[in-house]
């Protein structure tokens, strides 16, 4: 009951936000993205192939804006904006001239109608795994939130490798193009050569299926998936000089720990030594399924504080551990995220890589619920390379 009154209030914010406005989207050829995983890079790399084709075009994602030549700190936090902050980016975007714009957009935002009056064109969908399951109940709400990208739709994107490709189909609008993806089919060779993770390689091949749908170039497309730098806080490599492979990324869900573990154990000559926790406050059933994703890939587990809110993030990391089915010598609790990292890099060897995950490219860690304290993954990893005794 709760839920749909605050569903209601977000509706009527967002209608009286896009009539103050003018309803900037209608301007705009709006080109959304969703999903549980991977709708960061996705986005981004639209934008970065829309920039490179020569389009003037502007993004908002949950770890900036860019619009025109400014970036925006967007503190969304993993989220889509408030309609009163989206549709004043939007009117921004359409006052400076701008044509495109790619829209990242979350279930939260599209179940509360944080995003009514975006006016959706193209939307896409990653894929649809375990998550918020604390908020949408059950799978099949979850989709079904995740659906509503479509409803505006006149080109839906969807991904054929991801077990949600059916349970989507009932709910895209019958005028509505639908266009499947699939990494297993399409990934060419940049795409493989840019992206070693296949992961990656499927954000890519959507990125590159949104490009052909407003006609880009084949070529540019290329120039512009070969020559993406990436997203900060995405499988983000931290230079050292103590040989060994220290990346920071965002994997917060079972499904993005599982592929982000995969990727580093294929190319890992050592141990592969994980960081990570679970948000307090959030989704309490996947913790034992990460536990087990993280028990069975890597070779030393460290379980810590993500934004532990007002849980206690022992009994968090309690939870976690529940799932673990494997290599219990090597599961270790640090509830102290710098000292969970410092741990971490402390076990490792020339060869060996050390992941840290949960956290990405957010610059804030929340411990009591209340207050959001200074934080950066990158930094603090960056920090302990530096000082760090190498065994």
């Amino acid at each position: 009951m709760f839920q749909t009154i605050k569903n209601y209030y977000h509706l009527i914010q967002a209608i009286a936000a896009v009539g103050y406005y003018g309803n900037p989207a209608k301007q705009l050829v709006v080109i959304g993205v969703t999903g549980t995983d991977g709708k960061t890079t996705t986005s981004t790399l639209i934008y970065h192939i829309l920039q490179t084709a020569g389009y003037k075009v502007a993004l908002i994602s949950t770890v900036a804006a860019y619009v025109g030549d400014k970036q925006i700190d967007t503190g969304f936090h993993v989220t889509s904006p408030s309609p009163w902050s989206l549709q004043r980016l939007l009117r921004q975007i359409a006052d400076q001239g701008l044509t495109h714009v790619v829209l990242e957009s979350t279930s939260h935002g599209l179940d509360q109608h944080r995003l009514y009056g975006t006016n959706i064109q193209i939307a896409v969908v990653t894929n649809i795994t375990h998550e918020h399951m604390d908020y949408h109940k059950t799978y099949d709400r979850y989709v079904a939130a995740k659906a509503k990208i479509f409803q505006s739709a006149k080109t839906a994107i969807i991904n054929q490798d991801d077990t949600s490709c059916e349970k989507l189909i009932p709910f895209i609008p019958k005028n509505c193009k639908v266009i499947s993806y699939s990494q297993k089919k399409q990934a060419v060779k940049y795409i493989c050569d840019r992206f070693p993770e296949t992961y990656n390689q499927s954000n890519a091949v959507a990125a590159e299926v949104v490009a052909r749908t407003l006609r880009i170039d084949p070529k540019k497309i290329e120039t512009a998936i070969t020559s993406f730098s990436g997203v900060p806080g995405r499988m983000q490599h931290i230079k050292n000089n103590r040989g060994i492979t220290a990346i920071v990324d965002f994997a917060h869900t079972p499904n993005a720990l599982k592929e982000a573990l995969t990727a580093v154990r294929t190319s890992t000559k050592g141990k592969v030594i994980v960081i990570f926790g679970a948000a307090g406050a959030r989704d309490v059933s996947k913790r034992p399924m990460m536990g087990k994703i993280a028990s069975e890939l890597a070779d030393e587990v460290i379980v810590t504080a993500e934004d532990p809110r007002h849980e206690d993030v022992r009994l968090i990391i309690h939870q976690i551990k529940a799932g673990i089915t494997r290599n219990q010598g090597h599961i270790h609790a640090v509830a102290d995220r710098k000292e969970a990292i410092r741990f971490g890099v402390s076990l490792a060897k020339k060869g060996d890589t050390v992941i840290v995950c949960g956290k990405g490219h957010e610059q804030s860690i929340n411990l009591d619920g209340i207050h959001e304290l200074p934080w950066s993954d990158i930094t603090v990893m960056t920090d302990v390379l530096k000082t760090a005794i190498l065994v």
